[in-house]
């Protein structure tokens, strides 16, 4: 621990030897990075200046993919700065940061899908009242709300592990998350309660609402008839995928704090690599493979590049 002008250093300790391979781990992670970048403000882009896509839906698709891009930034470059470092330390104030911005924008990300699965629920079992449910004030309510109570209850924790006493200065991850736990002197039952309060309230009761409107979607569906049941199926997979997807990944992320002292660390590492690296490069490529209006104008942006 450095000590200097009194401020906390933690060191991370997660990355397999990273001095043979400093230039490698620095040339894939950047080329993800711009790659991430690139296809998420690709798609982004092309919703904002496309009048036939300011729907609902899409809309909620764009708040998605911005949500991805700062979920990156909240990481990357920090990643970026230590693989070419000699020593891969942080700060505890910046480290607070990074790991309370990262879990805020994991909830926003399941309040955008909850909300996404609210939008395709009234579209397909009440199409003649959606113009009224789903009206400009709906929308922005819904983006306002989905990152507005994750960073307060983000801030709520961040005040409890402001006064937190560390006694080991080690991390066994690459970056911030709930492996900040492990560190205190004496675990803090009000963080860990508190901690459970909001992974229900920004994760599982989400997760849930989600799971109840697609059933309630499938069940109506396959009660009429084949046309309703394609376009159900056509405009419910993608943001179910998205879905399964990110649980995966948030579930590793448990894995991966819970059974740090069981797991080598190259195996963790790839379990990390997996987390913060695929996830958000998977959502611009299945909204852009499998929505057909966002398809469509990809395809007549490519012939232009072209």
């Amino acid at each position: 621990m450095d000590v200097k002008l009194n401020v906390t250093l933690l060191t991370f300790g997660g990355f397999a030897e990273l001095h043979k391979y400093r230039y490698l781990y620095f040339v894939v992670i950047f080329t993800l990075y711009i790659l991430i970048l690139c296809c998420n403000s690709t798609i982004v882009c092309l919703i904002c200046s496309h009048k036939n896509l300011h729907e609902p839906m899409y809309i909620f698709i764009a708040a998605l993919l911005i949500n991805s891009v700062l979920y990156s930034m909240i990481i990357y470059p920090k990643l970026l700065s230590d693989v070419l470092s000699q020593k891969q330390m942080i700060s505890y104030p910046l480290c607070l940061f990074q790991g309370l911005s990262y879990y805020t924008l994991v909830g926003s990300e399941f309040l955008l899908l909850a909300a996404m699965a609210y939008d395709r629920y009234v579209s397909i079992c009440k199409p003649l009242q959606y113009p009224v449910i789903m009206n400009r004030i709906t929308i922005y309510v819904c983006l306002i709300l989905a990152w507005l109570i994750p960073a307060f209850e983000a801030l709520m924790l961040g005040v409890l592990y402001s006064n937190v006493k560390l006694c080991s200065f080690t991390l066994a991850g690459i970056f911030c998350n709930n492996s900040v736990h492990k560190l205190q002197c004496v675990p803090s039952v009000a963080i860990s309660i508190y901690g459970v309060v909001m992974l229900i309230n920004i994760a599982l009761l989400p997760m849930l609402f989600i799971l109840f409107s697609y059933i309630k979607i499938l069940k109506l569906s396959y009660q009429r008839c084949r046309d309703v049941r394609k376009k159900a199926l056509k405009t419910c997979l993608p943001h179910l995928l998205v879905l399964i997807n990110f649980s995966c990944f948030i579930f590793f992320d448990i894995i991966i704090v819970r059974l740090e002292t069981d797991l080598s660390k190259t195996l963790r590492l790839i379990l990390t690599f997996e987390l913060i690296l695929f996830h958000p490069l998977l959502n611009p490529i299945i909204y852009g493979l499998k929505m057909n209006e966002i398809s469509k104008h990809l395809k007549i942006l490519l012939c232009l590049v072209k």
